[in-house]
Protein backbone atom coordinates (compact mmCIF):
# COMPACT_ATOMS: atom_id res chain seq x y z
CA UNK A 1 0.00 0.00 0.00
CA UNK A 2 1.14 3.52 -0.89
CA UNK A 3 2.40 5.86 1.63
CA UNK A 4 0.55 9.26 1.80
CA UNK A 5 2.75 12.25 0.52
CA UNK A 6 4.41 14.12 3.07
CA UNK A 7 3.95 17.91 2.90
CA UNK A 8 6.99 19.90 4.25
CA UNK A 9 6.81 22.87 6.38
CA UNK A 10 8.11 24.60 2.95
CA UNK A 11 5.52 23.60 0.99
CA UNK A 12 3.19 24.32 3.60
CA UNK A 13 4.27 27.41 3.05
CA UNK A 14 4.12 28.07 -0.29
CA UNK A 15 0.65 26.38 -0.40
CA UNK A 16 -0.16 28.80 2.05
CA UNK A 17 1.52 32.07 0.08
CA UNK A 18 -0.31 30.98 -3.10
CA UNK A 19 -3.48 30.38 -1.12
CA UNK A 20 -3.29 34.28 0.66
CA UNK A 21 -2.02 35.52 -2.65
CA UNK A 22 -4.50 34.57 -5.40
CA UNK A 23 -7.36 35.40 -2.44
CA UNK A 24 -5.62 39.51 -2.07
CA UNK A 25 -5.57 39.74 -6.24
CA UNK A 26 -8.95 38.36 -6.45
CA UNK A 27 -9.76 40.88 -4.36
CA UNK A 28 -8.05 43.59 -6.05
CA UNK A 29 -9.69 42.68 -8.97
CA UNK A 30 -13.38 43.16 -7.57
CA UNK A 31 -12.46 46.60 -6.77
CA UNK A 32 -10.61 47.57 -10.31
CA UNK A 33 -12.13 45.77 -12.63
CA UNK A 34 -9.60 45.67 -14.84
CA UNK A 35 -8.09 43.82 -18.40
CA UNK A 36 -5.22 42.41 -16.83
CA UNK A 37 -4.44 38.98 -15.01
CA UNK A 38 -1.61 38.31 -12.78
CA UNK A 39 0.15 35.01 -13.35
CA UNK A 40 2.06 33.80 -10.00
CA UNK A 41 5.15 31.85 -9.94
CA UNK A 42 3.81 28.20 -10.24
CA UNK A 43 1.78 29.20 -13.35
CA UNK A 44 -1.61 30.08 -12.06
CA UNK A 45 -3.74 33.00 -13.50
CA UNK A 46 -5.29 35.26 -10.98
CA UNK A 47 -7.72 37.82 -13.51
CA UNK A 48 -8.02 41.23 -12.28
CA UNK A 49 -11.91 41.95 -14.11
CA UNK A 50 -14.74 40.53 -15.56
CA UNK A 51 -12.50 38.89 -18.31
CA UNK A 52 -10.89 35.83 -16.99
CA UNK A 53 -9.31 35.18 -20.86
CA UNK A 54 -7.13 38.44 -21.15
CA UNK A 55 -3.67 37.96 -22.78
CA UNK A 56 -2.08 40.71 -20.72
CA UNK A 57 -0.45 39.38 -17.76
CA UNK A 58 1.88 40.84 -14.72
CA UNK A 59 3.98 38.10 -14.29
CA UNK A 60 5.56 37.12 -10.55
CA UNK A 61 8.58 34.54 -11.10
CA UNK A 62 9.48 33.70 -7.84
CA UNK A 63 7.72 34.26 -3.93
CA UNK A 64 10.89 35.84 -2.46
CA UNK A 65 9.95 39.20 -4.84
CA UNK A 66 7.03 39.40 -3.05
CA UNK A 67 9.04 39.13 0.49
CA UNK A 68 11.74 41.50 -1.00
CA UNK A 69 8.61 44.27 -1.61
CA UNK A 70 7.18 44.32 1.87
CA UNK A 71 10.49 44.05 3.76
CA UNK A 72 11.64 47.39 1.45
CA UNK A 73 8.69 48.84 -0.18
CA UNK A 74 9.15 51.20 -2.71
CA UNK A 75 9.50 52.25 -6.50
CA UNK A 76 13.29 51.34 -6.53
CA UNK A 77 12.84 47.78 -5.70
CA UNK A 78 9.62 46.88 -8.42
CA UNK A 79 11.82 48.86 -10.75
CA UNK A 80 15.09 46.98 -9.78
CA UNK A 81 13.28 43.34 -9.98
CA UNK A 82 11.62 44.20 -13.09
CA UNK A 83 14.87 44.64 -14.75
CA UNK A 84 16.25 41.64 -13.24
CA UNK A 85 13.12 39.65 -15.12
CA UNK A 86 11.36 38.55 -12.28
CA UNK A 87 8.46 40.96 -12.30
CA UNK A 88 7.39 40.66 -16.10
CA UNK A 89 4.88 41.31 -18.80
CA UNK A 90 3.27 39.08 -20.83
CA UNK A 91 0.89 39.81 -24.07
CA UNK A 92 2.10 43.05 -24.07
CA UNK A 93 4.05 45.76 -22.93
CA UNK A 94 4.90 47.71 -19.26
CA UNK A 95 2.53 50.88 -21.21
CA UNK A 96 0.05 48.41 -22.16
CA UNK A 97 -0.41 47.39 -18.38
CA UNK A 98 -0.17 51.21 -17.29
CA UNK A 99 -2.71 52.30 -20.11
CA UNK A 100 -5.18 50.11 -18.38
CA UNK A 101 -4.92 51.26 -15.09
CA UNK A 102 -3.83 55.05 -15.86
CA UNK A 103 -7.67 56.46 -14.88
CA UNK A 104 -8.95 53.79 -12.23
CA UNK A 105 -8.32 55.81 -9.15
CA UNK A 106 -6.26 52.64 -7.93
CA UNK A 107 -5.34 53.98 -4.59
CA UNK A 108 -9.43 54.85 -3.32
CA UNK A 109 -10.05 51.54 -4.41
CA UNK A 110 -7.69 49.35 -2.97
CA UNK A 111 -8.58 50.90 0.06
CA UNK A 112 -11.90 49.02 0.28
CA UNK A 113 -10.39 45.96 0.40
CA UNK A 114 -10.78 43.77 4.08
CA UNK A 115 -8.38 44.61 5.94
CA UNK A 116 -7.87 40.40 7.25
CA UNK A 117 -6.89 39.99 3.43
CA UNK A 118 -3.59 42.74 3.64
CA UNK A 119 -3.23 41.17 6.89
CA UNK A 120 -2.87 37.09 5.95
CA UNK A 121 -0.90 37.76 3.05
CA UNK A 122 1.40 39.92 4.71
CA UNK A 123 2.02 37.63 7.40
CA UNK A 124 2.73 34.51 4.44
CA UNK A 125 5.69 36.80 3.11
CA UNK A 126 7.03 38.92 5.86
CA UNK A 127 9.70 37.03 7.44
CA UNK A 128 10.08 34.06 4.85
CA UNK A 129 12.98 34.10 2.31
CA UNK A 130 13.12 37.05 0.64
CA UNK A 131 15.05 37.19 -3.28
CA UNK A 132 17.17 40.51 -4.11
CA UNK A 133 17.47 41.79 -7.40
CA UNK A 134 21.00 42.28 -7.18
CA UNK A 135 22.98 45.02 -8.75
CA UNK A 136 22.15 47.07 -11.97
CA UNK A 137 23.67 49.57 -14.01
CA UNK A 138 23.14 53.15 -12.66
CA UNK A 139 24.79 56.27 -12.18
CA UNK A 140 28.27 55.73 -10.26
CA UNK A 141 27.89 58.64 -8.44
CA UNK A 142 25.34 61.70 -6.35
CA UNK A 143 22.45 60.88 -9.39
CA UNK A 144 20.65 63.68 -8.12
CA UNK A 145 22.87 66.83 -8.66
CA UNK A 146 22.37 68.59 -5.87
CA UNK A 147 22.83 72.35 -6.55
CA UNK A 148 25.41 73.13 -3.32
CA UNK A 149 27.49 70.20 -5.07
CA UNK A 150 26.92 70.18 -9.07
CA UNK A 151 29.80 71.01 -11.13
CA UNK A 152 30.78 71.40 -14.96
CA UNK A 153 32.13 68.42 -14.33
CA UNK A 154 28.92 66.93 -12.92
CA UNK A 155 27.14 68.21 -15.87
CA UNK A 156 29.57 66.21 -18.44
CA UNK A 157 29.40 63.22 -16.57
CA UNK A 158 25.51 63.31 -16.40
CA UNK A 159 25.42 63.91 -20.02
CA UNK A 160 27.51 61.11 -21.20
CA UNK A 161 25.54 58.56 -18.66
CA UNK A 162 22.41 59.27 -20.84
CA UNK A 163 23.51 59.33 -24.27
CA UNK A 164 26.65 58.27 -25.23
CA UNK A 165 24.95 54.72 -24.75
CA UNK A 166 25.25 53.88 -28.25
CA UNK A 167 24.54 55.96 -31.07
CA UNK A 168 23.29 52.42 -32.88
CA UNK A 169 21.00 51.73 -29.78
CA UNK A 170 19.17 55.35 -30.00
CA UNK A 171 18.96 55.03 -34.23
CA UNK A 172 16.81 51.70 -33.48
CA UNK A 173 13.37 54.07 -32.17
CA UNK A 174 14.30 57.52 -32.90
CA UNK A 175 13.71 57.12 -36.35
CA UNK A 176 15.53 58.63 -39.77
CA UNK A 177 15.84 62.36 -38.25
CA UNK A 178 17.85 61.35 -35.05
CA UNK A 179 15.91 63.79 -32.97
CA UNK A 180 15.52 62.45 -28.82
CA UNK A 181 12.34 65.56 -28.14
CA UNK A 182 8.80 65.73 -28.47
CA UNK A 183 7.63 65.59 -31.97
CA UNK A 184 4.94 67.76 -33.36
CA UNK A 185 2.07 65.68 -35.02
CA UNK A 186 0.27 68.24 -37.38
CA UNK A 187 -2.53 64.94 -38.26
CA UNK A 188 -2.37 61.98 -35.19
CA UNK A 189 -1.75 59.34 -37.66
CA UNK A 190 1.41 61.17 -38.93
CA UNK A 191 4.52 59.12 -38.86
CA UNK A 192 6.75 59.55 -36.36
CA UNK A 193 9.35 60.52 -38.99
CA UNK A 194 7.09 63.17 -40.68
CA UNK A 195 6.34 64.37 -36.76
CA UNK A 196 9.68 65.25 -36.58
CA UNK A 197 10.33 66.58 -39.71
CA UNK A 198 7.41 68.95 -38.41
CA UNK A 199 8.66 69.47 -35.10
CA UNK A 200 12.15 70.68 -36.55
CA UNK A 201 10.13 73.52 -39.50
CA UNK A 202 7.73 74.45 -36.46
CA UNK A 203 10.78 75.60 -34.34
CA UNK A 204 12.53 77.26 -36.98
CA UNK A 205 9.45 79.29 -38.32
CA UNK A 206 8.73 80.08 -34.77
CA UNK A 207 12.31 82.01 -34.66
CA UNK A 208 11.75 83.31 -38.07
CA UNK A 209 14.72 82.19 -39.04
CA UNK A 210 16.33 84.06 -42.57
CA UNK A 211 19.05 83.64 -44.50
CA UNK A 212 22.02 84.71 -43.11
CA UNK A 213 21.42 84.60 -39.40
CA UNK A 214 23.58 83.35 -36.58
CA UNK A 215 21.70 80.66 -35.03
CA UNK A 216 22.34 78.79 -31.71
CA UNK A 217 21.39 75.26 -30.95
CA UNK A 218 22.36 74.73 -26.91
CA UNK A 219 22.60 70.86 -26.71
CA UNK A 220 22.23 69.77 -30.11
CA UNK A 221 21.85 66.34 -29.91
CA UNK A 222 22.52 64.41 -33.33
CA UNK A 223 22.52 68.03 -35.21
CA UNK A 224 18.97 67.35 -36.44
CA UNK A 225 17.98 71.40 -36.01
CA UNK A 226 21.04 72.53 -37.17
CA UNK A 227 21.29 70.88 -39.90
CA UNK A 228 17.36 71.43 -41.02
CA UNK A 229 18.16 74.85 -39.87
CA UNK A 230 20.82 75.38 -42.43
CA UNK A 231 19.61 73.14 -45.17
CA UNK A 232 15.98 74.52 -45.44
CA UNK A 233 16.81 78.05 -44.13
CA UNK A 234 20.00 78.88 -44.99
CA UNK A 235 21.29 80.14 -41.33
CA UNK A 236 24.16 79.41 -40.54
CA UNK A 237 23.97 77.38 -37.32
CA UNK A 238 25.87 76.35 -34.45
CA UNK A 239 25.53 73.84 -31.99
CA UNK A 240 27.18 72.77 -28.77
CA UNK A 241 26.90 69.26 -26.90
CA UNK A 242 28.83 67.57 -24.18
CA UNK A 243 28.17 64.43 -25.97
CA UNK A 244 31.07 62.88 -27.69
CA UNK A 245 28.87 59.92 -29.34
CA UNK A 246 26.50 62.76 -30.29
CA UNK A 247 29.26 65.44 -31.39
CA UNK A 248 30.90 62.42 -33.65
CA UNK A 249 27.19 61.50 -34.81
CA UNK A 250 26.72 65.24 -35.91
CA UNK A 251 30.11 66.03 -37.31
CA UNK A 252 30.02 63.20 -39.80
CA UNK A 253 26.23 63.94 -40.38
CA UNK A 254 27.25 67.49 -41.51
CA UNK A 255 30.11 66.38 -43.79
CA UNK A 256 27.43 63.93 -45.44
CA UNK A 257 25.37 66.55 -46.52
CA UNK A 258 27.62 68.98 -47.29
CA UNK A 259 27.02 71.72 -44.87
CA UNK A 260 30.51 72.01 -43.04
CA UNK A 261 29.90 75.89 -44.81
CA UNK A 262 26.86 76.91 -42.65
CA UNK A 263 27.09 73.86 -39.74
CA UNK A 264 29.88 73.93 -36.48
CA UNK A 265 29.43 71.86 -33.84
CA UNK A 266 31.18 71.86 -30.60
CA UNK A 267 31.87 69.93 -27.91
CA UNK A 268 31.27 72.33 -25.15
CA UNK A 269 29.34 73.77 -22.22
CA UNK A 270 27.22 76.62 -23.50
CA UNK A 271 28.43 78.36 -20.60
CA UNK A 272 31.90 78.54 -22.01
CA UNK A 273 30.57 80.40 -24.84
CA UNK A 274 31.60 84.12 -25.99
CA UNK A 275 29.86 84.69 -29.47
CA UNK A 276 26.39 86.55 -29.71
CA UNK A 277 23.71 84.98 -31.97
CA UNK A 278 20.29 86.66 -33.68
CA UNK A 279 18.04 83.32 -32.71
CA UNK A 280 18.86 80.85 -29.95
CA UNK A 281 16.72 77.52 -29.43
CA UNK A 282 17.30 74.97 -26.20
CA UNK A 283 15.12 71.78 -27.09
CA UNK A 284 14.86 69.39 -24.52
CA UNK A 285 17.56 71.03 -22.67
CA UNK A 286 16.35 72.63 -19.99
CA UNK A 287 15.42 69.47 -18.30
CA UNK A 288 19.07 68.82 -17.61
CA UNK A 289 20.25 71.88 -15.83
CA UNK A 290 19.19 71.39 -12.02
CA UNK A 291 16.08 74.03 -11.00
CA UNK A 292 18.31 75.41 -8.86
CA UNK A 293 20.66 76.84 -11.82
CA UNK A 294 17.67 78.53 -13.84
CA UNK A 295 18.90 81.91 -13.28
CA UNK A 296 22.18 81.06 -14.60
CA UNK A 297 20.73 79.57 -17.72
CA UNK A 298 18.50 81.91 -19.07
CA UNK A 299 21.60 85.13 -17.99
CA UNK A 300 23.70 83.25 -20.02
CA UNK A 301 21.06 82.65 -22.91
CA UNK A 302 20.42 86.42 -22.95
CA UNK A 303 24.46 87.40 -23.06
CA UNK A 304 24.65 85.00 -25.94
CA UNK A 305 21.39 86.71 -28.06
CA UNK A 306 21.92 89.95 -29.82
CA UNK A 307 19.38 92.64 -28.80
CA UNK A 308 15.50 91.99 -29.91
CA UNK A 309 16.91 88.20 -30.72
CA UNK A 310 14.52 85.31 -30.18
CA UNK A 311 15.37 82.38 -27.78
CA UNK A 312 13.28 79.64 -28.56
CA UNK A 313 12.78 77.19 -24.69
CA UNK A 314 11.48 73.35 -25.63
CA UNK A 315 11.12 71.96 -22.13
CA UNK A 316 9.25 69.44 -20.18
CA UNK A 317 7.53 70.74 -16.99
CA UNK A 318 5.45 69.60 -13.99
CA UNK A 319 2.28 71.01 -12.54
CA UNK A 320 3.11 73.72 -10.42
CA UNK A 321 2.45 73.07 -6.44
CA UNK A 322 0.85 74.93 -3.30
CA UNK A 323 3.82 73.80 -1.57
CA UNK A 324 6.91 74.64 -3.05
CA UNK A 325 9.41 71.58 -2.99
CA UNK A 326 12.15 69.68 -5.15
CA UNK A 327 10.72 67.79 -7.63
CA UNK A 328 13.56 65.06 -7.45
CA UNK A 329 12.84 63.84 -4.23
CA UNK A 330 10.07 61.97 -5.80
CA UNK A 331 10.63 58.37 -5.67
CA UNK A 332 9.79 57.92 -9.60
CA UNK A 333 12.07 60.97 -10.20
CA UNK A 334 14.75 59.48 -7.97
CA UNK A 335 14.86 56.08 -9.91
CA UNK A 336 15.07 58.10 -13.43
CA UNK A 337 17.72 60.05 -11.95
CA UNK A 338 19.44 56.93 -11.14
CA UNK A 339 18.97 54.69 -13.98
CA UNK A 340 18.77 56.74 -16.71
CA UNK A 341 18.82 60.67 -16.83
CA UNK A 342 21.17 61.46 -13.44
CA UNK A 343 21.04 65.54 -12.53
CA UNK A 344 17.83 65.86 -14.11
CA UNK A 345 14.65 68.01 -12.65
CA UNK A 346 11.64 69.43 -13.90
CA UNK A 347 9.99 73.29 -13.20
CA UNK A 348 6.65 74.20 -13.38
CA UNK A 349 6.11 76.78 -16.28
CA UNK A 350 5.41 79.68 -14.20
CA UNK A 351 8.22 79.65 -12.38
CA UNK A 352 10.07 79.41 -16.02
CA UNK A 353 8.46 81.79 -17.54
CA UNK A 354 8.75 84.26 -13.82
CA UNK A 355 12.34 83.27 -14.64
CA UNK A 356 12.38 84.38 -18.18
CA UNK A 357 11.20 87.82 -17.17
CA UNK A 358 13.61 88.14 -14.23
CA UNK A 359 16.12 88.45 -17.17
CA UNK A 360 14.91 90.61 -19.23
CA UNK A 361 12.81 88.45 -21.71
CA UNK A 362 9.56 89.27 -23.54
CA UNK A 363 7.22 86.20 -23.43
CA UNK A 364 6.01 86.16 -26.83
CA UNK A 365 4.73 82.42 -27.21
CA UNK A 366 3.43 79.83 -25.23
CA UNK A 367 1.99 76.66 -26.65
CA UNK A 368 1.52 73.05 -24.86
CA UNK A 369 2.74 70.12 -26.70
CA UNK A 370 1.91 67.45 -24.04
CA UNK A 371 -0.21 65.07 -26.19
CA UNK A 372 2.58 65.35 -28.87
CA UNK A 373 4.75 64.01 -26.32
CA UNK A 374 2.46 61.49 -24.75
CA UNK A 375 2.42 60.01 -28.58
CA UNK A 376 6.27 60.49 -29.34
CA UNK A 377 7.30 58.50 -26.37
CA UNK A 378 4.33 55.53 -26.88
CA UNK A 379 5.71 54.98 -30.26
CA UNK A 380 9.84 55.40 -29.17
CA UNK A 381 8.09 52.62 -26.75
CA UNK A 382 6.94 50.61 -29.41
CA UNK A 383 9.89 50.59 -32.08
CA UNK A 384 12.28 49.46 -28.97
CA UNK A 385 10.30 47.01 -28.25
CA UNK A 386 9.84 45.70 -32.14
CA UNK A 387 13.79 46.04 -32.08
CA UNK A 388 14.20 43.86 -28.84
CA UNK A 389 16.68 41.66 -29.69
CA UNK A 390 18.73 44.10 -31.30
CA UNK A 391 18.91 46.22 -28.42
CA UNK A 392 20.17 43.63 -26.35
CA UNK A 393 22.86 42.50 -28.58
CA UNK A 394 23.81 46.58 -28.17
CA UNK A 395 23.26 47.20 -24.60
CA UNK A 396 22.26 43.89 -23.04
CA UNK A 397 19.01 42.43 -21.92
CA UNK A 398 19.06 44.66 -18.46
CA UNK A 399 19.66 47.99 -20.23
CA UNK A 400 16.78 47.32 -22.59
CA UNK A 401 14.24 46.59 -20.17
CA UNK A 402 15.17 50.11 -18.36
CA UNK A 403 14.57 51.71 -21.46
CA UNK A 404 11.18 50.07 -22.05
CA UNK A 405 10.22 50.45 -19.09
CA UNK A 406 11.09 54.53 -18.65
CA UNK A 407 9.66 55.41 -22.31
CA UNK A 408 6.82 53.82 -21.09
CA UNK A 409 6.86 55.26 -17.73
CA UNK A 410 7.07 59.06 -19.33
CA UNK A 411 4.23 58.28 -21.79
CA UNK A 412 1.98 57.54 -18.88
CA UNK A 413 3.37 60.65 -17.32
CA UNK A 414 2.35 62.84 -20.51
CA UNK A 415 -1.07 60.73 -20.43
CA UNK A 416 -2.18 61.10 -17.02
CA UNK A 417 -0.66 65.18 -17.21
CA UNK A 418 1.95 64.89 -14.37
CA UNK A 419 4.33 65.69 -16.98
CA UNK A 420 3.52 68.53 -19.72
CA UNK A 421 5.24 69.75 -22.60
CA UNK A 422 6.12 73.51 -23.34
CA UNK A 423 7.45 75.70 -26.05
CA UNK A 424 8.07 79.04 -24.88
CA UNK A 425 9.04 81.86 -27.38
CA UNK A 426 10.42 85.02 -25.85
CA UNK A 427 12.58 88.40 -27.26
CA UNK A 428 15.13 90.05 -25.51
CA UNK A 429 14.50 94.00 -24.11
CA UNK A 430 10.88 94.41 -24.41
CA UNK A 431 11.30 97.48 -25.72
CA UNK A 432 9.46 99.05 -29.45
CA UNK A 433 8.95 97.05 -32.39
CA UNK A 434 9.92 93.10 -31.94
CA UNK A 435 10.03 92.45 -35.40
CA UNK A 436 7.70 89.68 -35.32
CA UNK A 437 4.69 89.95 -37.53
CA UNK A 438 0.74 91.08 -36.22
CA UNK A 439 -0.15 87.55 -36.01
CA UNK A 440 0.87 83.79 -35.36
CA UNK A 441 -2.00 82.51 -38.34
CA UNK A 442 1.15 82.01 -40.76
CA UNK A 443 2.73 78.98 -38.91
CA UNK A 444 -0.21 76.92 -38.98
CA UNK A 445 -0.75 77.03 -42.44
Amino acid sequence: MAKDTQITPNTKRQEHQLQVTRTLFSEVGEQLNVDLCVKLWDGSIVPLGEDQTSDLMIIVKHPGVITSLLRRPGLDGIIRHYIKGMIDIEGGTLLDVGVRLAFKHTRGRLKKIPKRHVFNFARAFLFAPTLKPGDIRGFDGDETGQPQKRTKQDDKAFIEFHYDLSNDFYELFLGEHMVYTCAYFTDWENTLDKAQFDKLDMICRKLRLTKGERFLDIGCGWGGLVCHAAKHYGVKAHGVTLSTEQYDYASKKIADLGLQDLVTIELKDYRALDLQFDKIASVGMAEAIGVANTDEYFSTVNRLLVDKGLFLNHAISRKAKKKKSRFSARPEQRALQKYIFPGGELDDLGHTIEAMERHKFEVMDVEGWREHYQLTTQLWCERLTANKDQAIELVGEETYRIWVAYLGGVSLAFLRGSARLYQTLVSKNPKGPTKLPPSRADLYK
